[in-house]
């Protein structure tokens, strides 16, 4: 959603209109890369004014003649209407009751070739794709035939569109004013091999013979070579290249995160820290690679919570870090110091994520029970990551605009109460971030505990009644979402008992520790790191000093 024109504003000197655009992160695993054999992609929605709702459409017959409007996902704004088909498809986030799931990253590209006159913005096709879709290969054919007939709005964009089989990544930009449409490539990614995009454009060369695996629209490379892109032969093309050149921005704040994926499962991966780190002229990383070991659900979530640990770009290890070793750098990301400017990191995990979400699909159970979506609110490194089935039949209350909104804030709100606790650990992470990694594991690993229970009553009540399995796996989902809300709102609370005012109350088989006559105890007094005390002494020299 967001792009790098704006996350990096200043050094990259780009400006997307009047929009405030967003910025997110996609892993993508196939289906041999996995450890029981799912399709995995994952998302994080970073928009810095973006509330944590889950979407639901349900499916629809529609009469004929309906149009349909179409308003920027972004901000609302009207683009026009569009004709409706006559059946549409249950979604429920970025995932349909189908197995679908699309996702996105924006990298804008050039500025000459977006079409203000264009109706379909890129977060409106996601979501009338999945509406109109029954596998990957037909959602790349509804999103290019939507922008061909009806004119593309958005910058460039990556998407991942994967099904219970296949996993693809999509590139587009428009062609300009009075010029509809757009310009694409789509390749397939091997089942064992995993992949990423991170606002930063990353198909090179396009293997225009394999038909089976590469889909493109005709004018990819003479749009490059009319608009002066392009000099060579169709073999040379590189749609990176010629349409979202690299510069320091796109390698340093998004280059950066897929390498951070990658370099978990290749060792080999730090031959590319020169180039990450922002030198063009290096040779770029590969589209995809194949892993030196398979990867569970639970390893996408976890590096969905990544902040370049143990990496040359580890964002506890600087002075902005402070006393607690925060991973988090508030905006803007850039900032001058003696003429010259400086950057702080932009990680996998950041502040402003509105949703986050993993989804799941699994090709040898039936559809209704097959996909999941593992859904969170707020920023991936303190989400809840929930399972709810893709067949559900409504958004769980906690999800919902309605019940708290990016204005309004409630107690029922699962987006507001992450906030709540995440503000609330910023000022004291390196302490807080163990106390939620307890709650955390406590449910994400008691749903991996269950989830084959769940999947195996919803199979019994599969051959039954469909509807009646469905109902079942509302009702699973909703309550879950529910639960762990209020565990949530129950971890804050005690955060906030725990850590009032700077101190650390004592504690005692699982309880705060009282002295003999039963009033809490003296609390400890934790202070802050050595590096952060001489920091002190340096900016204060002996006016604190302690006098003999």
């Amino acid at each position: 959603m967001k792009n790098k024109w704006i996350i990096m504003a200043a050094l990259a000197a780009l400006q997307t209109g009047s929009m405030e655009s967003i910025a997110c992160t996609d892993l993508l695993v196939g289906k041999k890369a996995s450890a029981d054999g799912s399709v995995i992609i994952s998302y994080a929605a970073d928009s810095h004014n973006l509330y944590g709702e889950l979407y639901h459409w349900p499916a629809a017959i529609r009469p004929k003649g309906a149009m349909l409007e179409v308003k920027e996902w972004d901000t609302g704004k009207p683009l026009g209407k569009i004709p409706q088909v006559e059946q549409t498809y249950s979604v429920i986030g970025n995932m349909n009751e189908y197995q679908v799931a699309i996702t996105e990253s924006t990298w804008g590209g050039h500025r000459e070739l977006r079409d203000s006159t264009g109706i379909m913005d890129y977060g409106s096709l996601i979501y009338i794709a999945l509406q109109r879709s029954k596998t990957a290969r037909e959602a790349i054919r509804v999103m290019t035939g939507l922008v061909a007939e009806h004119g593309y709005y958005s910058g460039g964009e990556s998407f991942s569109i994967a099904d219970k089989n296949e996993v693809w990544i999509m590139e587009m930009i428009g062609k300009g004013v009075n010029n509809k449409g757009a310009v694409w490539v789509a390749i397939r990614i091997p089942d064992d091999c995993i992949s990423a995009h991170a606002n930063q454009a990353r198909i090179q060369q396009i293997p225009f013979e394999d038909k089976e695996n590469c889909l493109y629209s005709p004018d990819v490379v003479s749009l490059a070579r009319e608009k002066g892109y392009f000099k060579g032969k169709d073999k040379d093309f590189s749609f990176a290249k010629a349409y979202n050149p690299y510069d320091f921005s796109g390698l340093r704040g998004c280059e950066a995160r897929v390498w951070s994926f990658f370099r978990k499962y290749d060792s080999t991966m730090d031959k590319y820290v020169d180039f990450i780190k922002g030198d063009p002229s290096k040779e770029p990383m590969p589209l995809y690679i194949k892993p030196n070991r398979k990867l569970s659900v639970q390893d996408v979530q976890n590096c969905m919570r990544d902040h370049y640990e143990g990496t040359a770009l580890d964002m506890t290890q600087d002075a902005g870090a402070g006393p607690y070793k925060v991973p988090y750098r508030w905006r803007p990301m850039n900032f001058p110091v003696d003429g010259k400017m400086y950057v702080n990191e932009r990680a996998i995990a950041t502040q402003q994520t509105g949703f986050v979400i993993v989804p799941q699909m699994r090709n040898w159970l039936p559809d209704e029970v097959g996909g999941i979506l593992w859904f969170g609110v707020d920023d991936a490194d303190m989400a809840v990551f929930t399972p709810l089935y893709s067949s559900l039949l409504a958004s769980p209350e906690c999800y919902q605009v309605g019940n708290g909104d990016m204005y309004n804030f409630s107690w029922t709100s699962a987006f507001w109460i992450h906030n709540w606790v995440a503000n609330m650990a910023y000022h004291k992470y390196s302490y807080m971030i163990n106390d939620i990694r307890k709650v955390q594991s406590e449910l994400e690993n008691g749903y991996k505990e269950i989830l084959p229970a769940i999947d195996k009553a919803a199979l019994e009540l599969q051959a039954q009644s469909p509807s009646e399995a469905r109902k079942f796996l509302t009702w699973f989902s909703t309550t879950t979402a529910r639960n762990a809300t209020t565990r949530w709102k129950e971890l804050g609370e005690y955060l906030l008992v725990k850590y009032i005012d700077g101190n650390m109350k004592k504690e005692e088989n699982g309880q705060f520790r009282r002295n003999p006559y039963g009033l809490p105890a003296s609390p400890d007094f934790p202070g802050y790191d050595e590096a952060y005390y001489r920091n002190i002494v340096v900016s204060a020299g002996d006016r604190l000093q302690v006098k003999e």
